[in-house]
């Protein structure tokens, strides 16, 4: 497929979903109160009913992802198959996610589907983008586990529930972990399994403030995997496209796909704390950017600026709600996110002052779990100098 009638393909597919968004926005605000009410009924459905559900959502998406893997092979797709696939099995879980986080995954992905049927787009890209938006799905659902589980602390039984939904989601998503693990040599596997470990330990102990920290944990780990499959140097999509543009256009407009449905699962919570940054991302990755104009270096810098940035905003609210549960919690989030960086701060400021500025972190988050402010408030403004100075650089 030419360059061109890809771009544009794209950029329609873009139009589209957001025409469709629209429609659905609308649909939503009109909702009959019947239907209200049978969600309410819903929600009391039983245990076997809810896991037999989670069972339908992963091996929905295996099947799917087995005919869409056809087309690396070079065969046919039998993409009515796998739009009934997604419509019985897993676009509920979409549109759920969708009207919490505010997105249109449903949209682009019932459009993707389409264009691959009629031709209109790469079954390759439609693969990718079918795979990494579910991705996001399932881990916006992990954190939708976590979000219910604090609702209903209190209620043991419940919660242990909520828990063992999220592990199930976050099954799903172990092996993109277990690759980005494999390719930087990094632990984020036993990381995630410790945090898991820490928040059932919480539930025991009827410790919420240990299974807020523990939360924390899985899904600032999560987020740097996604990190890593994007932006980071040199196993990120922004560098592979870029190195494959040299020799195969149309091979390297996959990896940008890639790169940009793997991104949404990082660009609202970036938007929100780097705006600037998060745009010029989001359009490197856009299909309608050329490939041959990818700037991996610019992408990672933009990265390691607007995790910089997140990081500084978590340790002021930490400052901000000082005594307060949510200090702590905010304090090991900063930390969560000088990690996901981690090695792009070290290449900036050298080992050494790495190692001292994660000392610092865990130096202030337990100054704040003990709510000792006189040792906390000097190590904070030395964390906020270093980061500063790493998003000095970063440009």
């Amino acid at each position: 497929m030419k360059k061109r009638q890809l771009k544009i393909i794209f950029a329609s597919f873009l139009m589209a979903s957001a025409v469709l968004s629209a429609c659905g926005s609308k649909e939503t605000s009109e909702k009959p109160k019947e239907e209200k009410q049978e969600e309410t009924a819903n929600a009391g459905e039983s245990k076997e009913e809810k896991a037999a559900e989670e069972v339908d959502f992963a091996v929905g998406y295996m099947e799917a992802i087995t005919e869409l893997d056809k087309a690396k092979e070079k065969k046919e797709v039998d993409f009515a198959m796998v739009t009934d696939l997604y419509t019985k099995n897993l676009q509920s879980l979409v549109q759920e996610r969708d009207a919490e986080v505010e997105a249109q995954h449903d949209q682009h992905i019932t459009a993707a589907l389409k264009a691959g049927q009629d031709g209109s787009m790469d079954p390759i890209v439609v693969r990718q983008i079918f795979d990494k938006l579910m991705q996001k799905v399932f881990y916006t659902t992990v954190k939708h586990e976590f979000t219910e589980v604090g609702e209903n602390w209190g209620n043991k039984d419940a919660v242990k529930e909520e828990i063992e939904e999220a592990k199930e989601f976050y099954a799903i998503l172990k092996s993109t972990v277990e690759k980005r693990d494999a390719a930087y040599g990094t632990n984020m596997v036993s990381v995630i399994d410790g945090g898991f470990a820490e928040i059932e330990k919480a539930v025991e102990s009827d410790d919420l403030l240990a299974f807020q920290l523990g939360k924390q944990v899985v899904d600032k780990t999560l987020m740097k995997t996604f990190y890593l499959a994007t932006g980071a140097i040199p196993n990120g999509y922004a560098t592979k496209a870029a190195a494959e543009a040299k020799e195969n256009t149309e091979v390297a407009k996959i990896e940008q796909a890639e790169g940009w449905a793997f991104y949404q699962s990082l660009f609202k919570y970036l938007n929100s704390h780097a705006a600037e940054d998060a745009a010029l991302i989001e359009s490197q990755f856009n299909l309608e950017t050329d490939v041959a104009t990818l700037d991996p270096a610019a992408v990672n810098k933009a990265f390691v600026r607007g995790f910089s940035k997140i990081a500084l905003d978590e340790y002021a609210e930490s400052l901000e709600t000082w005594g307060e549960d949510k200090s702590p919690i905010t304090a090991l989030e900063g930390a969560l996110f000088i990690d996901v960086i981690g090695e792009d701060i070290k290449g900036i400021i050298g080992a050494e002052a790495y190692q001292t500025l994660t000392q610092q972190a865990q130096t202030y988050l337990e100054a704040a779990k003990a709510k000792d402010k006189e040792a906390g408030e000097p190590v904070l403004a030395e964390i906020q100098t270093t980061l500063q100075n790493v998003i000095n650089q970063a440009k």
